[in-house]
């Protein structure tokens, strides 16, 4: 038994890195076909694995997915205080430091934005994860903006929940044109102007676009 025992024990990185290993091949397969065209065949291959080697660490195709999707946002707080987003204003530079770090790792953020993009179909097995990404994340952003009129002595917090939609929509689109086009979008400068743009709209909001149009119509008249 104590063998046994050992055996396990020493088992344990050797099956967390090539658990890691899939993963990375996956996001690479996924990123570069879609989830439905990638197979398990062409992730097993490509880390030198049979079918049933890929399905002994992740069970299903499905699972797997999850699973990338979730290393994605493990990566992204993997050197943070209690490996979790920071809470509170400081939420904005961790936004922007993330868009950084996201020119760096292209595959991640195209596996990302492949499976995000076909999870809004009925029965997709990302939909259920990103449902709740979404929710969490507007309500960690909701909170940070929260936080952050009390501080700048803001009274009219209306804007929030809409601010807080429109940053986690303009990341997630900034990088869909960053993917099809590099030379053409920063997609660090871009992010950062757009959640620096959103973040004000709501500590100093301007007059309304309506405003802009009524006197852009009326100086044509």
């Amino acid at each position: 038994m104590v063998t046994s025992t050992s055996n396990r024990v020493k088992s344990r990185p050797e099956t967390e890195r090539k658990r890691t290993e899939i993963l990375k091949a996956a996001i690479e397969i996924f990123g570069a076909k879609g989830s439905a065209n990638g197979t398990l065949a062409d992730i097993a291959e490509q880390v030198g694995m049979t079918h049933a080697g890929v399905l002994h660490h992740f069970g299903s195709k499905q699972k797997l997915l999850l699973e990338v999707l979730a290393y994605r946002d493990e990566s992204d707080v993997e050197g943070l205080a209690e490996k979790h987003i920071p809470d509170g204003p400081a939420l904005f530079l961790h936004l922007v430091k993330t868009a950084f770090s996201n020119e760096l790792r292209p595959g991640i953020v195209q596996v990302y934005t492949v499976l995000s993009n076909e999870s809004v179909t009925d029965g997709h097995p990302a939909r259920g994860f990103f449902e709740h990404r979404y929710t969490k994340l507007r309500g960690e952003v909701g909170a940070a903006f929260v936080e952050l009129c009390a501080q700048e002595g803001v009274t009219d917090t209306a804007a929030i929940a809409t601010a807080s939609a429109a940053i986690l929509a303009v990341m997630d689109g900034l990088q869909l044109q960053w993917l099809l086009d590099p030379a053409a979008v920063g997609l660090a400068e871009a992010s950062a102007f757009a959640i620096e743009a959103i973040v004000n709209g709501v500590l100093h909001p301007g007059p309304a676009l309506e405003t802009y149009v009524a006197e852009a119509a009326g100086g044509t008249a």
